[in-house]
């Protein structure tokens, strides 16, 4: 058995040291070869044909092709990467906010967000109680008899009509 491992070991040593030059000369020899490179350059025109045939085929049906699925997967990367900066960032506002280190519990958050929004809108009700009131009243006034304010000035668009007609007769 030594004699066959012996023998094959020469083979391979053989065929490794020169058949790594054999095997370079070859393969630069086909790519000089013409009708090679013309028949590799012919496929990859008739693959970036075939390419854009799909894509107009894809666009046809209103399918997304490979090409925009990929611009697609970029642009969610990039929207993530621009969220996970925005969450820090609010992070390093909350422990700016609250103190050194410690964080505020979201349900203490939203329970003071709570008051504050429903002080504003007990504020908003007030204002809106008030301005009808306000409204309320002079319509009331006028009804009892009394004119309202301003009823017995003419507007001005009125007195600038008045103004007008007379010019107009003169001509």
């Amino acid at each position: 058995m030594s004699d066959g491992s012996q023998l094959t070991r020469g083979l391979r040593t053989r065929l490794g040291g020169g058949g790594e030059d054999r095997l370079g000369r070859a393969l630069s020899d086909l790519l000089e070869n013409p009708l090679l490179t013309g028949a590799i350059g012919r496929a990859f025109d008739a693959r970036e044909k075939a390419m854009q045939a799909q894509e107009v085929a894809m666009g046809a049906l209103n399918l997304p092709s490979a090409a925009d699925i990929e611009r697609l997967t970029r642009r969610l990367r990039s929207v993530s990467l621009r969220l996970e900066g925005i969450e820090e960032s609010l992070d390093r506002l909350d422990r700016a906010v609250a103190g050194s280190s410690t964080r505020v519990p979201a349900a203490e958050r939203d329970g003071d967000l709570a008051a504050r929004l429903t002080a504003i809108e007990d504020q908003l009700a007030r204002l809106t109680d008030t301005l009808d009131a306000g409204a309320a009243k002079p319509a009331k006034d006028a009804g009892a008899g009394r004119p309202a304010k301003g009823a017995g000035k003419p507007a001005k668009a009125t007195k600038a009509a008045k103004k007008a007609r007379p010019a107009a007769a003169g001509s």
